[in-house]
C-alpha cells in the first residue's frame, strides 16, 4: 500500500438495545475525515428502537448497511457478539479492503480517529491489531480503562488484512478479544492500544450484564484461553485492589474454576495455550512478555 493511498476499511458493529447511545456513534462515524467503504451495523435482536435508528441513518448514507437478526431472548456476551460480528462479515460487499474494524455502538470519538489510527499502522509494519483507548466520563473527566500493553479492548479493534487472514478470524467464545491478540503475537505480529487516541465509552465495560456476570465471563474466558492457574490467582489478588474488588475477584476465580469442573472446551490450539502460559510465567518473574 503506497504511503499516500488512503487505506480501505470496513467496520462491523454488533449492537443490541443501544437506542440511548447509538446516534452518538453514528454521528462520530458520519463525521470521520476518512470514512469506511462500508459500515455494517448488526442489530442483534434489539427490543428497543435501535433498528429503526440505524435504518433511518442508512437511508441517508448508502455506505451504512443494516443487518437485522432475530431476538435470541437474552444477551450472549462473548460468543453472541462474535456470532453477530460474523453475520455482519458475511454482508461485506467487496473483498477489496485493507483493514477490518470491530466497533461497539456506544462509543464517541473525534473526526480524525480512524485517520490517526491508520497512521499508527503505517509507521509500524508489524502492527496487526490496534485501536484507541477506551475511556469513561468520571466526575466530568475522561478516565482510561487499565490495559495490558498488548491488549486492545473488544469495543474497538482494527485488524490489518494480513494479520486477520493469519489468525483465521474470531472464535465465538468468551475471551475472543484476547485470543485473537495472543495468536497474532504468537505469529509474530504486534498488538497495542493507542493511548493518545481516546474513545468515550458511554457504558462501563460489563454494565449490560452486571459486575458479577462480567467477572465470571472474564474468568471463563481466561480458562478457555488456557491461562496458567498461578496467573489467575495473581489476577484475583490484584483485583482486590480495584473496583469491583470482592465481586470482581471472586467472580473471576469462579468463572475460571467452573470452566475446569464443567469441562468447558478450551481453544483447540495447544501451541497457543503453551505460548500463553510461557508468556504468563515470564510475566510472573518480571521478565519480558506480551503482558509487560
Amino acid at each position: 500500500m503506497a504511503p499516500t493511498q488512503q487505506p480501505r476499511y470496513v467496520v462491523i458493529s454488533p449492537v443490541r438495545d443501544e437506542a440511548q447511545h447509538i446516534e452518538k456513534t453514528i454521528q462520530s462515524m458520519v463525521g470521520q475525515k476518512h470514512r469506511p467503504q462500508q459500515w455494517i451495523v448488526v442489530n442483534d435482536g434489539s427490543s428497543d428502537n435501535t433498528g429503526a435508528i440505524v435504518d433511518r441513518w442508512a437511508a441517508e448514507h448508502p455506505w451504512i448497511t443494516p443487518v437485522h437478526r432475530p431476538d435470541r431472548g437474552r444477551r450472549a456476551p462473548g460468543g453472541g457478539v462474535v456470532e453477530a460480528f460474523n453475520a455482519g462479515y458475511q454482508s461485506i460487499a467487496s473483498a477489496d479492503w485493507d483493514f477490518l474494524v470491530k466497533l461497539d455502538g456506544d462509543l464517541e470519538f473525534e473526526p480524525a480517529y480512524f485517520a490517526r489510527c491508520f497512521a499508527e499502522f503505517e509507521s509500524d509494519p508489524k502492527l496487526g491489531i490496534g485501536g484507541g483507548i477506551i475511556c469513561h466520563v468520571v466526575d466530568g473527566k475522561l478516565v482510561p480503562e487499565p490495559n495490558p500493553k498488548f491488549h486492545v479492548r473488544g469495543a474497538t479493534k482494527i485488524y490489518k488484512r494480513a494479520c486477520w487472514d493469519a489468525i483465521g478470524g474470531l472464535i465465538a467464545v468468551s475471551g475472543w478479544d484476547t485470543i485473537d491478540e495472543l495468536k497474532a503475537n504468537m505469529l509474530g505480529w504486534s498488538t497495542r492500544t493507542f493511548p493518545e487516541l481516546p474513545l468515550t465509552h458511554h457504558r462501563f465495560t460489563g454494565a449490560a450484564t452486571g459486575a458479577w456476570q462480567n467477572a465470571v465471563k472474564n474468568g471463563r474466558g481466561s480458562y478457555i484461553t488456557g491461562y496458567h492457574p498461578m496467573f489467575i490467582l495473581l489476577r484475583c489478588f490484584n483485583q482486590l485492589f480495584r473496583k469491583p474488588s470482592i465481586v470482581g475477584s471472586v467472580g473471576l476465580f469462579y468463572g475460571y474454576v467452573t470452566g475446569y469442573l464443567r469441562r468447558v472446551p478450551q481453544v483447540p490450539d495447544k501451541q497457543l495455550i503453551e505460548y500463553v502460559r510461557k508468556q504468563q510465567l515470564r510475566r510472573m518473574i518480571s521478565s519480558t512478555s506480551v503482558w509487560r
